[in-house]
């Protein structure tokens, strides 16, 4: 995914996640309150329509973030820009712990609603909307959002929550990397479709959105196709990776970070057969995660343990 940190500043840290905002949402923002002027009687409601909104999204990358957290992952930052959030998660590499953590975000939307609805119903019920029409208009305003967001995020398109969700219930059948190109081809037929939209609506936003998704899209399309290469290596018996349980390749495929040289980490349990140096940990180049060499073993190598000292072997 295409960063958004560059140009972001830190707002505040809670629950162990940082939170930063793209010095552009304030520039959007103004444009925003501006361009919806006569909605209410005074600016100030504008503002707190757009707060709203800030806090909707902020709550729906929270959702990603805990949810990570809670099957094993680590999510420790959100970043949020004028487009929305990105909630940076990196859950285990299994399908049921990357599908509740994509879930989650659109869920706290789903939570949200009946509570909205109620209380735009119970503010029609008193007479809000003739007696204070800016306090009804701000919570329908408020009830909108919470709908279109969630309605944007569950359409099938990846990269949006819903494509990650889609390409996570295929993960069950097709596997990781299989999956996963279903799931971005079906995402750049869709991002087509929201191009063919921006033109024909002349809209900036729409357009602006179709872009970064499909940045993201073609990213992950090519780590698709790197998945699918790795997958068709031999592997190495005896070894596993911890997290996601999948035998290293045999070869090559390891880079000394002394020497730059390649070798097999895993032939020489994690010294550098050029310039002897040691490695603590081993990527796994199927899921990323970096464990201890000892952690891999899964049979008769279970009495050696891993050398100590040193950098993870990089990926050649």
């Amino acid at each position: 995914m295409p960063s958004v940190r560059q140009g972001s500043f830190h707002l505040f840290r809670l629950a162990g996640v940082d939170l930063f905002l793209h010095w552009s949402w304030f520039l959007v923002a103004a444009f925003e309150i501006q361009s919806r002027r006569g909605e209410y009687t005074s600016v100030i409601w504008n503002v707190m329509e757009y707060l709203a909104l800030f806090l909707i999204v902020l709550m729906h990358e929270f959702g990603h973030a805990l949810a990570c957290r809670q099957v094993g992952g680590t999510a420790n930052q959100i970043v949020l820009w004028p487009l929305g959030g990105v909630a940076y998660v990196n859950p285990p590499q299994r399908p049921g712990a990357t599908l509740w953590s994509i879930a989650a975000g659109p869920l706290v939307n789903v939570a949200l609603l009946p509570l909205l609805i109620a209380a735009v119903m119970m503010s029609r019920s008193m007479g809000w909307a003739q007696t204070v029409p800016d306090v009804y208009q701000l919570l329908r305003a408020i009830l909108w959002i919470d709908v279109t967001l969630l309605v944007f995020n569950v359409l099938p398109v990846y990269p949006l929550d819903g494509g990650q969700i889609l390409r996570s219930l295929l993960w069950f059948v097709l596997g990781r990397a299989r999956s996963l190109m279903v799931a971005t081809i079906l995402g750049l037929l869709g991002i087509a479709g929201f191009i063919v939209l921006a033109l024909w609506a002349r809209s900036f936003w729409i357009g602006a959105i179709s872009a970064f998704m499909l940045m993201n899209c073609w990213s992950g399309l090519r780590q698709a196709q790197s998945l699918l290469r790795i997958a068709k290596l031999p592997r190495r018996e005896g070894f596993a990776c911890p997290s996601c349980r999948t035998a290293p390749p045999l070869g090559t495929y390891w880079q000394c970070g002394h020497c730059r040289q390649p070798f097999d980490t895993f032939q020489t349990l994690g010294v550098c057969p050029n310039c002897a140096a040691q490695f603590a940990t081993t990527r796994c180049l199927d899921c990323g995660q970096q464990h201890p060499m000892s952690d891999w073993v899964v049979d008769a190598f279970a009495g050696v343990g891993a050398a100590s000292g040193g950098s993870p072997a990089r990926l050649r």
